[in-house]
């Protein structure tokens, strides 16, 4: 099942996040994410993540024809609809906004 967006809202929007922290972890990366998606939509909803730093990704269970990382095609088959890069996609943290 897919959730589509309001009509008349952008396909997709990725927000570039600078976090100048040379200590920064996922943890501190995502709080600052879900803060700017929330800045950016009160109701955004987070669908999946990637960690650059450990090559992990949420969910990481086998998703679409194995063509793109799995959580990627979750989050987009449900209708992600913002990215918030933190640091040049060390972190990537997808969302739903509606």
């Amino acid at each position: 099942m897919q959730i589509n967006t309001q009509p008349g809202q952008e396909a997709h929007k990725t927000v570039k996040l600078t976090i100048d922290d040379p200590d920064l972890d996922f943890d501190t990366a995502r709080e600052q994410a879900k803060a700017k998606a929330l800045d950016i939509n009160r109701n955004a909803m987070q669908l999946a993540w990637y960690n650059g730093q450990t090559d992990q990704g949420f969910p990481d269970y086998d998703c679409g024809p194995g063509d793109r990382p799995p959580w990627r095609v979750f989050a987009e088959s449900r209708g992600a609809n913002l990215t918030i890069d933190v640091n040049d996609g060390t972190f990537l943290f997808l969302y739903l906004t509606m």
